[in-house]
């Protein structure tokens, strides 16, 4: 193996044990969605927000779709490489929302939603073996799109298998309805 080679798999080696969570660590512990608390849906919070353009779910799960196969890098937000957070900060910002940059920001954008109301551009999270917050955007038919982590690429995957139907917390509409 060349010294360049030697470099570059400890690189990879220390990069993977540090870089093992999106944009943020920190662990939830805020109310329940649907719990006293938690914001609900034309609560005072949400109804000031400026309304998207029409259509700016699908937008934003376009954008998303666009990145397809782009590498997971922790920090990412554009082209080249995306940690989950990244992602969604992107596909938003391309369909006119403004998001916050960390999953555990996102967590507290929007509205609550229930699962199984969930539209195109809903925002879903969950906690995995690996991640405290993770986060990705409701695509549709029970699938939606992440990017996931080190070593893995921005893909599309099911919220009935494991790890994700487990791991699910929470899910959030971050376009208002009209």
């Amino acid at each position: 193996m060349t010294a360049a080679r030697c470099i570059a798999a400890a690189l990879a080696a220390v990069l993977s044990v540090a870089l093992g969570a999106c944009a943020s660590t920190a662990r939830y512990t805020g109310p329940a969605p649907g719990a006293p608390g938690a914001e609900t849906p034309g609560s005072a919070s949400g109804s000031n927000r400026p309304h998207p353009p029409a259509g700016a779910g699908e937008r934003m799960v376009d954008n998303a779709m666009a990145m397809l196969g782009q590498p997971y890098r922790y920090g990412g937000a554009a082209p080249g490489g995306f940690d989950c957070s990244g992602l969604v900060e992107y596909a938003a910002s391309g369909a006119g929302i403004r998001v916050p940059r960390t999953a555990l920001e996102q967590l507290g954008a929007g509205v609550p939603e229930s699962r199984g109301n969930l539209q195109a551009g809903d925002l879903v999270f969950m906690h995995l073996a690996h991640k405290e917050l993770h986060v990705g955007i409701a695509i549709g038919g029970g699938k939606f799109l992440h990017a996931p982590s080190t070593g893995g690429y921005v893909r599309i995957d099911s919220l009935a298998a494991p790890p994700y139907a487990r791991g699910f917390i929470a899910a959030r509409r971050i376009i208002p309805e009209p």
